[in-house]
């Protein structure tokens, strides 16, 4: 039961690849070695598909371990507050060098969060879909409004003059950690894969295995490769 699903890791490998193509990218455009246009069109939906298969995957991947390991919400805490806190670096990282556009409530940030959270949705099936579905349509009706207070941007309600490099509020984005919920155990119902398929990539598959590191490590990397040859 401990096996790992080849393809779950292979499709956050191809994600981790995109990413890695995106970053790059708006590193070319942020250091003004070339513009894109990343804000609009191709490079926007590029992007936003990168962060739905990793959040999604988040999903997924809460169920597998849901039936797998005999997880408590102490375990799901200690997890998530892991990620929150290599969040929380980027937080400093990006004040430091940064200033403006400092990331306050990333993706990191934002999956640490959502492990703890999810981890209170594993036992139902329906409701996550139901919920999710909410949660996204929500979402984007409230991330239109602007208030005057910073306190709730964690949540999706963006305050005046608010400009961070990385955002992904509780909302919509939980919606989609319940969506993938929901199809993990559509798919893997007790853990078990109810589907036959035989794919195999080991680049793909160590990519996906280690995304997370691969996420810290890789933008320091590109941003000294493109002022070396800047």
């Amino acid at each position: 039961m401990n096996k790992r699903y080849s393809e779950v890791d292979i499709l956050r490998g191809i994600a981790v690849v995109m990413m890695v193509i995106f970053h790059f990218v708006f590193d070319l455009n942020y250091f003004n070695v070339y513009k894109f246009n990343i804000y609009n069109g191709f490079w926007l939906y590029f992007a936003r598909l990168i962060a739905i298969i990793f959040i999604f995957l988040v999903g997924v991947s809460l169920t597998l371990v849901y039936y797998r390991k005999n997880y408590g919400f102490l375990d799901y805490f200690k997890k998530g507050s892991v990620v929150f806190g290599f969040g929380l670096l980027i937080t400093l990282v990006t004040y430091l060098f940064l200033r403006e556009g400092t990331i306050i409530f990333g993706i990191l940030h934002f999956i640490g969060i959502a492990i703890i959270l999810g981890s209170l949705f594993l036992s139902f099936k329906n409701l996550n879909l139901i919920l999710g579905a909410i949660l996204i349509g929500l979402g984007f009706y409230i991330n239109k409004f602007i208030v005057s207070y910073p306190w709730l941007v964690w949540f999706g309600l963006k305050f005046n003059n608010f400009y961070t490099l990385d955002y992904f509020p509780l909302l919509p984005w939980f919606g989609v950690i319940l969506l993938g919920i929901y199809f993990g155990k559509v798919l893997y119902p007790k853990g078990k894969r109810r589907f036959n398929i035989n794919l195999e990539n080991k680049y793909l598959s160590f990519l996906g295995r280690h995304s997370l590191v691969i996420y810290l490590l890789h933008q320091p990397i590109l941003i000294l490769v493109i002022n070396l040859f800047k």
